[in-house]
């Protein structure tokens, strides 16, 4: 086999391979998980933020509470080389919760990075939050901004009505509560027709069976590409190695 056809197999693969990677890496988004909870319960959340940036880390994650469906309390567990404030303050209007009229709360957490610190290239971070009680209502939007140590921010805030309508947005983490989370892909569309899991527990094994179906579905897929693309390299060497007729 001639080098040049080598060169051009192991170009193929290596291509390939590199388109798998691209869309894998460009999905990767800010999100609450699980992101499923029941009306009145404290609900414990993860915001998972990746990083994205090749040259630069993060460095600070601000989420932003709602202020029409207040939770009267918020509790972040610390992380080491971070510092998390949970900013109070006045609410736009008095909203009545469980009796009694609230005139303000939590609006935002923030996550702050200690000098020299941050989530790097191809790393993520999770932080943890207890949120409640867990307001009566469809869903719960929790727009986040990432912040990188170039300068450059990242505003997750597309709510799931603008991202069905315009999946290049960057989509919010949305906290289902009686509607039902999308089947599939942050740009689906969210229903009221299935109220969400009865407790914190069935909350977490909902999320924790559609992440791992999802995983286990795209792991099949690569991995039948992967045999592939290996086969398609065997057969072209193989038919190299064939003894030429006279």
């Amino acid at each position: 086999m001639s080098r040049k056809t080598l060169r051009a197999l192991v170009g193929a693969t290596a291509g390939l391979a590199l388109a798998i990677g691209v869309p894998l890496a460009a999905s990767a988004h800010v999100t609450v998980n699980p992101n499923t909870a029941t009306p009145g319960t404290y609900a414990t959340v993860n915001f998972r933020v990746p990083t994205e940036s090749a040259t630069a880390s993060t460095v600070k994650v601000e989420v932003t509470l709602p202020t029409d469906t207040p939770f009267t309390a918020v509790l972040v567990q610390p992380v080491p080389g971070w510092t998390a404030t949970v900013e109070k303050g006045a609410l736009p209007a008095p909203v009545e919760v469980d009796g009694n009229t609230i005139s303000d709360g939590p609006l935002k957490i923030v996550w702050q990075a200690d000098p020299g610190v941050g989530i790097g290239q191809d790393q993520f971070q999770m932080f943890s939050a207890v949120l409640g009680p867990v307001p009566d209502t469809g869903h719960v939007v929790l727009p986040a901004v990432q912040t990188y140590s170039d300068g450059d921010v990242v505003n997750w805030a597309a709510t799931p009505d603008e991202v069905a309508a315009d999946d290049t947005l960057e989509p919010a983490p949305v906290l289902y509560i009686t509607d039902t989370p999308p089947a599939s892909g942050h740009g689906a569309g969210h229903s009221t027709a299935t109220p969400a899991p009865s407790d914190d527990h069935g909350a977490a094994e909902a999320s924790t069976t559609t992440d791992g179906s999802a995983g286990a579905a795209l792991g099949l897929s690569i991995a039948a590409l992967v045999i592939g693309i290996g086969g398609a390299v065997l057969g072209a060497l193989a038919f190299a190695r064939r003894p030429k007729k006279a």
